[in-house]
């Protein structure tokens, strides 16, 4: 008798799997993996619509990647969305049951330039012309005082340079270095949201 129930129960599993597997191959789903120009491909809301429906959600992992299951056959529409950045949109891609479509690993949000913010400057000499080709680093000033460099580039042929950052609220240093002796000059940015930033540096030649 005890070796009877344990058949019947082992063949209930079987059939209760195989339903299961049944529903799997009844539906499909989509994946692929989103860039992004600017910070951590995380966190990037997929929104799968039919028409202006939303029908299932999902969230990019930390590369990036992402996996939206259980999706009845038909055509979908995908929408990306993060803060601060562009937002992507695919439309008419089939789902088939039982398989996972592909969207490809090349979507790439690029910077809403519209919610971000900007730190503009130039860089002078002491007689007041434009000074290129100088190394220019910006940091950010923690609460507690301590400094992070974030960034570097190079000003350009007309001293100008600019950094790109996300709005949320902070304090950041710009430090031009000249080298060759001269000393560095630097200049804080109080960034309270979205904004075009601009400050001017001026830099003194090495002493003799």
């Amino acid at each position: 008798m005890k070796l009877n129930r344990l058949v019947f129960f082992l063949l209930g599993v079987v059939l209760l799997a195989g339903n299961v597997l049944a529903q799997d191959r009844s539906t499909g789903g989509l994946k692929g993996k989103v860039k992004v120009e600017t910070g951590t491909p995380a966190g990037v809301a997929i929104v799968v619509r039919q028409g202006e429906r939303e029908v299932a959600r999902g969230l990019t992992d930390k590369k990036g990647e992402f996996l939206v299951s259980r999706l009845s056959p038909g055509r979908y529409g995908v929408t990306l969305r993060k803060s601060g950045l562009s937002v992507g949109t695919l439309e008419n891609i089939e789902v088939q049951a039982g398989k996972t479509r592909s969207i490809g690993d090349n979507l790439v949000l690029a910077i809403d330039e519209g919610s971000i913010a900007f730190i503009r400057g130039s860089i002078f000499s002491e007689d007041g012309h434009s000074v290129p080709n100088i190394r220019i680093e910006l940091a950010k000033i923690q609460e507690d005082g301590t400094v992070k460099k974030i960034d570097g580039r190079i000003s350009n042929e007309i001293g100008a340079f600019v950094f790109r950052l996300m709005p949320e609220p902070g304090k950041y240093r710009v430090t031009a270095k000249p080298g060759g002796g001269a000393e560095p000059v630097s200049k804080d940015v109080e960034v309270d949201g979205p904004a075009i930033y601009r400050i001017a540096l001026s830099i003194k030649p090495a002493a003799k």
